[in-house]
C-alpha cells in the first residue's frame, strides 16, 4: 500500500496518578485485553488507544468512527502529536521516506505541522476578530509567506470553497456552514499533504452537513489529499470514506472498505452500527458480480439458451439468430430514454446495488459490467437478489 500515514502498534495513555511501574503495568494489562475500567482501577491510568495499527493510503479518505470515548479523536490527534504516544510509531510518508512524528525533534515537528499536516476542527477554530481572508491565510502568515503570494494563494482557496465574495467579511457574520468552509479553505491553503478532520460537520444541521459532505467529496476529486476523518455517524462514514476503521474502548475492531464493513461485520458491535443504515448504496457491482474473462466473452450466455459472441469494436453481441447492441453507461449516468429490446446495458463496476436493482427491472437482459469499457462481469436478477439477501443476513 502507498501509505501517507501509518500507525504502528500505537499506545496512548493518560496517567491520573504517578508511580513506579504503573505505565508498564497498564501496557501489560492492555495487551492482555483488560478493559479500560480495570486498567484505571489497578493503575490509575486511562487507556486512550491500545496497539493501534492502521495504514492510510495516499489520496484517500480514511474514517475513524465509534461511540463517544472509543478513542477515535485520541488516535487522530497522535497524527500531529497533539496526543503523545507511549509506544509505537506514527509515520508520515512522502513517497520516498517516512518520519516518525511520535519521536521526531521539535524543529521537524514544527515543519511537519506547517507544511505537511493541517487540521480542521469540530468547532471551526476560527479567529472572530479577523476577516475571512485573514483566517484562511493564517497558516501562510505563520510560514512568513510574502503578502502578495499569500493573497494569491488565499484567493485561489476561497474560490475553491465558494467564498470569494466574502473574502473581506468578518467571520462572525457568516453562517455555521460558511464558517466551516473557512476552516476547510485554511487547511487547503497550506497545501498540506495530510488533512486531519475531527468531526468537522457534527455541529451543523443535517441539510448543511450533507451539503458539506458532498462538497468535500467534490474537492477531494480535484485535490487528492490524504484525509483522516473522525465521525460517529455511520452514514457519513459510508458516504465519504474509502476506508473505515471502527473503534471500541481504545481498540480497533475492524478496518476495511465500506463494502467490507457492510458485507462482513467483524462482530456484534460492528453489526449494531450497520443495522441502522441502508447498505444498498454502498455495495457495488464489483463486490458480487459474476466475473468474466476473455474466453467467457467468446461464448456468453445471457440467461437463455442462446450463446453470444462479443464484437468489441462494434459494441455488439451476436448469436446465430440475432444481434444486440451494448449500451455503455458512465458512472452516475441514468437509463437512456430510448432503451430498446435490442440493447444490453453495460454498467460501471462502481454502480451501487440499489441502482443495479432498479436498472434490472427496466430490461429483460442481464446487466453486463465494465471497467473503462472493458467487460469484466455480469449481474442478473438472481445475483442481485442474492446480494440483497446476504447483506440483510449480515446486518440481522
Amino acid at each position: 500500500m502507498n501509505s501517507a500515514l501509518s500507525f504502528r502498534h500505537v499506545d496512548i495513555m493518560f496517567p491520573a496518578r504517578k508511580g513506579p511501574g504503573l505505565m508498564a503495568k497498564a501496557l501489560e494489562m492492555a495487551r492482555d485485553n483488560k478493559s479500560r475500567a480495570d486498567i484505571l482501577r489497578d493503575t490509575g491510568i486511562v487507556l486512550g488507544v491500545s496497539d493501534a495499527n492502521l495504514e492510510v493510503e495516499r489520496g484517500k479518505i480514511s474514517v475513524l468512527m465509534g461511540l463517544s470515548g472509543s478513542g477515535k479523536s485520541t488516535l487522530l490527534r497522535a497524527a500531529n502529536r497533539l496526543n503523545k504516544t507511549v509506544n509505537g510509531q506514527v509515520l508520515i510518508g512522502n513517497g520516498v521516506a517516512h518520519v516518525d512524528i511520535a519521536t521526531c525533534d521539535d524543529d521537524t515537528l514544527r515543519d511537519l505541522r506547517k507544511t505537511r499536516i493541517a487540521m480542521v476542527f469540530q468547532q471551526f477554530a476560527i479567529l472572530p476578530w479577523r476577516t475571512v481572508r485573514e483566517n484562511v491565510g493564517l497558516g501562510l502568515e505563520l510560514r512568513d509567506i510574502a503578502p502578495a503570494i499569500r493573497r494569491e494563494m488565499v484567493n485561489e482557496k476561497l474560490e475553491l470553497v465558494g467564498l470569494e465574495k466574502w473574502a473581506d467579511a468578518n467571520v462572525k457574520d457568516l453562517s455555521g456552514g460558511m464558517q466551516q468552509r473557512v476552516g476547510l479553505a485554511r487547511a487547503f491553503a497550506t497545501d498540506a499533504d495530510i488533512l486531519l478532520m475531527d468531526e468537522p460537520f457534527s455541529a451543523l444541521d443535517p441539510l448543511i452537513r450533507r451539503k458539506l459532505q458532498d462538497e468535500l467529496m467534490m474537492l477531494q476529486q480535484k485535490l487528492k489529499k490524504t484525509i483522516l476523518f473522525v465521525s460517529h455517524d455511520i452514514d457519513e462514514a459510508m458516504k465519504i470514506g474509502n476506508q473505515i476503521t471502527i473503534m471500541k474502548e481504545g481498540r480497533i475492531v475492524q478496518t476495511g472498505t465500506p463494502q467490507d464493513i457492510v458485507g462482513s461485520p467483524a462482530d456484534d458491535y460492528v453489526r449494531e452500527f450497520i443495522s441502522h443504515m441502508n447498505p444498498l448504496p454502498i455495495i457495488t457491482a464489483s463486490n458480487f458480480m459474476t466475473r468474466l474473462n476473455l474466453s467467457d466473452l467468446a461464448d456468453l450466455s445471457l440467461g437463455g439458451q442462446e450463446r453470444f459472441r462479443l464484437d468489441q469494436a462494434a459494441a455488439t453481441l451476436a448469436s446465430p439468430t440475432r444481434t444486440v447492441n451494448l449500451v455503455f453507461l458512465a458512472p452516475g449516468q441514468e437509463l437512456p430514454a430510448d432503451l430498446s429490446d435490442h440493447d444490453v446495458l453495460c454498467v460501471p463496476e462502481q454502480t451501487p446495488l440499489s441502482t443495479l436493482a432498479r436498472f434490472s427491472q427496466a430490461t429483460a437482459w442481464p446487466l453486463l459490467v465494465h471497467q473503462d469499457k472493458t467487460i469484466t462481469g455480469l449481474c442478473d436478477q438472481r445475483t442481485i437478489i442474492g446480494a440483497i439477501v446476504k447483506i440483510s443476513q449480515a446486518a440481522a
